[in-house]
């Protein structure tokens, strides 16, 4: 059963059960069981299709369904569902879209794997239409992806007004996570720009609730082109109180604003950005070693359309005029505003290296919300005295704010309770053999933000413990178990992000 929502509040939790009488079938199952089942599904069990429902790009975190699913219509979705619930013990269902998840968040050992992707391949999935009274919107389906939609959406003339940094992600399974990036301050996160949800079951957070099928989500005319700068610091406070005056700035403002640390090992190019050219980095990488090993850099973008091609310079010029940036250390581009958006690799590359390639690198990311008034406690515990002291760090290192106004209270995703907060994103790449260094490495971080009591948060959060859980979501705990309890008592939904599943369930792990 599929249940369709109209103008609702964005952040509006939606609780919906389906109810199914109970039958007998055993459990756990194993592959060879499955077809005695008589399923009205097709289920895979073959070990391609296992093998790829069992890793994520995280590479970190390997469970084996008992079986995937590759729907060629929502309804058979709907129909795993209803299989679970009629079971005396239920399987386990988690919806995969990408397979973009670093803790195994989107498996389901031992259960059923759902890929999303298998959706895309009916088309017409990206549908945008008008109306008098929501305007220019998209319908898009949960499996497609904001690359997709980026590029029907300007075969119109329009887009969505809130990004991720890497598009080839699926829209079920960024709004499922609120979806940030360089916009979210002006914006808010994605799931602040949806009109309307189609889910199956149940809504919630972190796909707790229910599975997306489908978003209407917000178009506005699409700008053409992006005048895109990088200021480069080297005083903590400078670069964070700029990055406030940006993301306050209403009257001609910027639309993209993200914060950024330099240091030996995470470069000024990187793997999400080759933005500067070789004469720039050896400028910025001399400067590096004069500033023992750390700067900071502010990355803002203004989109322009043709309309208003010739006052753009003088626009950004405004923008950045009263900014503490270190002289000499402002660099320009003028792109096409698909190479803006699309700057982060591409998705269809990525699926096309070799799996051998992928098995090389994991990806122990870490990735922190914490309130502005420690911001300070946090530069000189963490930046300065864990990761310029232990110079290892191997990927991009984000850190920029938010308007906590264009968040909301009902969502699942928790921020801190002040009127800007910050996120940290260390985005770490390592060798199998090495994750254990970069895992170290966050819980040292975290390890010191507790002793300086500062309340970080995770977001895309990753517990073992039901303690930590609830420590965690605060005084949104008691409603978030009520949810899970009322509408999806039997647990069945996304057993990989480890909130309502024993912990000696994991223990094999």
């Amino acid at each position: 059963m599929v249940y369709s929502f109209s103008n609702i509040s964005p952040q509006f939790i939606l609780l919906l059960m389906i109810s199914f009488p109970i039958c007998s079938f055993s459990w756990p199952w194993t592959s060879s069981a499955l077809p005695s089942c008589d399923l009205p599904i097709r289920l895979r069990t073959d070990p391609d299709a296992v093998t790829a429902a069992s890793n994520d790009y995280g590479n970190l975190v390997h469970e084996a369904p008992a079986a995937v699913l590759y729907p060629s219509s929502i309804q058979e979705i709907v129909d795993l569902i209803k299989l679970s619930n009629n079971c005396s013990t239920p399987f386990t269902v988690a919806a995969r879209g990408r397979g973009h998840s670093v803790r195994g968040q989107a498996m389901a050992g031992g259960g059923v794997v759902v890929e999303m992707a298998a959706l895309s391949r009916n088309g017409g999935g990206i549908r945008v239409s008008w109306s008098p009274s929501l305007g220019y919107y998209a319908d898009v389906g949960g499996e497609e992806m904001w690359a997709d939609v980026l590029r029907v959406g300007l075969e119109h003339g329009l887009a969505p007004v809130s990004w991720t940094d890497y598009l080839y992600l699926t829209v079920g399974g960024t709004l499922s996570n609120a979806g940030i990036s360089g916009q979210s301050f002006r914006h808010g996160p994605q799931i602040s720009n949806v009109l309307e949800l189609d889910v199956i079951t149940v809504l919630g957070g972190l796909g707790q609730f229910g599975i997306i099928t489908r978003a209407r989500i917000v178009l506005q005319k699409a700008p053409t082109r992006a005048k895109w700068v990088r200021l480069i610091y080297n005083d903590f406070t400078m670069f964070t109180r700029d990055q406030e005056h940006l993301i306050s700035t209403n009257i001609n403002g910027p639309n993209y604003v993200e914060g950024s640390l330099i240091t030996d090992q995470s470069p000024p190019n990187n793997w999400r950005s080759s933005f500067y050219s070789p004469s720039d980095q050896s400028k910025i990488l001399s400067l590096l070693r004069s500033k023992q090993g750390l700067l900071y850099s502010i990355e803002v973008v203004k989109y322009y359309h043709d309309t208003n091609i010739d006052t753009i310079d003088q626009e950004v010029k405004l923008l950045v005029k009263d900014l503490n940036f270190i002289p000499g250390f402002v660099f320009n581009k003028d792109v096409s505003l698909v190479d803006f958006l699309t700057r982060v690799g591409s998705g269809r590359d990525k699926e096309e290296e070799k799996s051998s390639d992928r098995e090389l690198e994991t990806h122990p990311w870490l990735n922190l919300f914490l309130p502005k008034s420690s911001i300070m406690d946090f530069n000189d515990a963490v930046f300065v005295n864990v990761i310029r002291r232990h110079n290892h760090t191997s990927g991009p290192i984000l850190f920029y704010p938010f308007n906590r106004q264009k968040w909301d209270d009902r969502m699942s995703a928790v921020t801190p309770d002040e009127d800007i907060f910050y996120t940290l994103g260390l985005l770490h790449t390592s060798r199998p053999h090495q994750s254990d260094v970069y895992d170290n490495l966050n819980s040292e971080i975290l390890d010191c933000c507790e002793k300086a009591d500062i309340d970080v948060k995770q977001y895309l959060p990753h517990y073992i413990s039901k303690e930590d859980w609830m420590k965690h979501f605060g005084p949104k705990w008691d409603t978030f178990q009520e949810r899970k309890t009322k509408f999806d008592p039997r647990m069945i939904l996304s057993p990989g992000q480890r909130i309502f599943t024993s912990v000696m369930d994991y223990a094999h792990m």
